[in-house]
């Protein structure tokens, strides 16, 4: 279903209907006669058990590809369109597996990557350098064992322990076709000798580099997988998987990401997520607070603000009249003169003069549904506009101009 339909009436089994509440990506309400209300609640994904397939997908009919292109970049990883080589399955599982195995394949094609590894042991021999902190405080007075630090050349790294755990939580999705299943399992038994993340446990940090490079694509859809799809034995030991993002959160974290990269060619900075103070009160409780989603600053003062919305004002539950009052407070509090309102979808730029005030407020559209490459390139132009009217406001504040 689309993630704005009004939801779908079917038959499903009581433990499925659990698992898919659970997962957040939908509402199952029972109705009777063994039959439920199945309604979407603002995630996408796909979630699976033995005996139900739901998919909820992004409005436009988005693909996996614009889905993933979205995601790892907005986790500063920054897929380029030409390594999200996701065929595009009738369904989402069907797309991820084929993806990862494709790009595992081509990183293991010439071996398991290696890379140094910091091991800390404790000796009777020196080896590496002796950390003489621990030592002392483990082994006061005591000359062996000594506690030492050294670099090893292994496998067992980072890189190798995040492609191992998403080849393993994609292979105990049920359902996954037997060849792309198969082609998974010999993938992972390259890896066996890598240590085995554990359930829940943070991922290991790794920095993209030369060394690494063949690596770099299938990592960050690996990462995608890890943070977002769960697969396990549920009820009854049957196998069931989740794979479920807020793409409202998503849009914001991408437009937040690539608008701070377009925003660097100009002077300044830009700050995600920036805090401020609404109205005067004498009490910390009494304190109003705004948090647009991104500000740019000059010489340490706000000079522009942007707030992106993933529904538009043509979407289903979306207001325009409380998003452009939410960016007046933004302007006000700030003391900016323009804000920008980043929305998905097709359309036009629209300037709105508020009444009665010198802010203006400039809805800019952003189509998905384009390649990843103009989807950044509109970034860009926004970025020129906004630092243009940005220029065009300091000119018409000099002393003898009347703007």
């Amino acid at each position: 279903m689309d993630e704005l339909s009004g939801g779908v009436v079917d038959k499903v089994d009581p433990e499925s209907a659990a698992f898919i509440n659970a997962s957040g990506l939908a509402k199952v309400s029972p109705i009777g006669m063994g039959l439920y209300r199945i309604e979407p609640v603002g995630k996408v994904g796909s979630v699976r058990t033995a005996s139900v397939q739901l998919e909820v997908r992004p409005k436009d009919r988005l693909g996996l590809s614009r889905l993933l292109f979205l995601l790892s970049y907005a986790g500063e990883q920054g897929f380029g369109e030409h390594l999200v080589e996701a065929a595009e399955h009738p369904d989402l599982w069907s797309a991820l597996a084929e993806s990862l195995s494709q790009l595992a394949d081509r990183a293991l094609s010439r071996g398991v990557l290696q890379g140094y590894l910091t091991v800390e042991e404790s000796l009777r021999r020196v080896k590496g350098r002796i950390r003489i902190s621990d030592q002392i405080s483990r082994r006061p007075g005591m000359m062996v064992p000594l506690e030492v630090s050294y670099d090893e050349f292994t496998e067992d790294i980072a890189e190798n322990r995040i492609l191992r755990a998403a080849l393993e939580r994609m292979g105990q999705v049920p359902g996954v076709r037997p060849d792309v299943l198969s082609r998974l399992r010999q993938l992972k038994g390259k890896l066996d000798a890598v240590t085995r993340l554990q359930s829940g446990a943070p991922l290991p940090p790794w920095r993209a580099s030369r060394m690494n490079a063949r690596y770099h694509a299938v990592l960050r859809l690996a990462e995608v997988i890890l943070r977002n799809a769960s697969a396990e034995a549920g009820v009854g030991k049957q196998q069931t998987a989740s794979f479920v993002v807020d793409m409202g959160q998503v849009f914001e974290e991408f437009v937040g990401t690539a608008l701070r990269s377009a925003m660097s060619a100009y002077p300044g900075e830009m700050r995600l997520q920036y805090g401020a103070i609404l109205n005067e009160a004498v009490r910390d409780s009494d304190r109003l607070t705004v948090r647009p989603d991104a500000v740019h600053f000059l010489g340490g003062r706000p000079v522009v603000v942007y707030d992106t919305k993933y529904k538009a004002a043509s979407d289903a539950g979306a207001s325009v009249s409380a998003d452009h009052y939410q960016l007046l407070a933004y302007c006000t509090a700030l003391r900016v003169p323009t804000a920008w309102l980043v929305y998905a979808g097709p359309g036009e730029i629209k300037l709105r003069r508020i009444l009665n005030t010198d802010i203006d407020i400039v809805e800019y559209p952003l189509d998905l549904s384009r390649p990843p490459s103009e989807i950044l390139a509109a970034l860009a132009d926004l970025a020129e506009q906004s630092w243009g009217e940005v220029v065009r406001q300091a000119v018409a504040d000099l002393p003898g101009q009347d703007g």
